[in-house]
């Protein structure tokens, strides 16, 4: 059951493709997000997503990505988001007003978790990441999970996801803002990558 009335409001993101539709309630539980690249990916056990699924419906759709209190549609390059943001924003709000489901099942899991054999430095590469990168990647519309590190060359791999993924501007802020914070604040860091995008 979703709080009535519904607000819908949209911010842009980075990536001109991208819009960010945010609502006045929690989606999924902070620190957890769901990118679907494709209706197959929406309509797959374990992570199906309904929303997601019949968002792609929309000839427009190209990704759809869930997280907080938020869901970030990626739109085609030949698509004006002029021609298209009011029907999305409007098929938000009705499917919300109808208390129709966000996920087919529960099954939820987190890559930011500590886990017991997550070294020390991992430990400080997550924290860094959940207090300094992750709301401001969350801010444009996106996520920032880790993916992994190795020790012997200092490399840390991110996964980005939502409006991250293909953004022109998303090279930039991997090398000019994350990969230079997490260097400065864990010394065996020394570069970032990205994962996936």
């Amino acid at each position: 059951m979703y709080p009535q009335p519904i607000f819908v409001y949209t911010e842009q993101s980075p990536n001109p493709n991208s819009m960010k539709f945010v609502l006045n309630f929690e989606l999924v539980p902070e620190g957890l997000s769901f990118d679907y690249p494709d209706v197959a990916a929406a309509t797959t056990n374990g992570k199906a997503s309904p929303l997601a699924a019949d968002l792609f419906q929309f000839p427009h759709v190209q990704r759809v990505f869930i997280a907080s209190n938020f869901v970030t549609v990626t739109k085609d390059d030949a698509t004006d988001w002029g021609a298209v943001l009011y029907d999305t924003k409007q098929f938000l709000k009705i499917y919300f007003d109808q208390n129709q489901p966000i996920f087919a099942n529960q099954t939820v899991d987190s890559n930011t978790t500590l886990v017991d054999t997550d070294t020390e430095t991992i430990r400080k590469i997550k924290a860094v990441l959940d207090q300094y990168v992750r709301p401001a990647v969350e801010s444009d519309g996106g996520a920032i999970n880790f993916h992994s590190f190795d020790d012997e060359s200092g490399t840390v791999k991110v996964l980005l996801q939502g409006s991250c993924s293909g953004c022109p501007s998303s090279t930039i802020t991997l090398k000019a803002g994350i990969e230079n914070l997490l260097t400065r604040m864990v010394p065996e860091v020394k570069t970032v990558l990205a994962e996936g995008v």
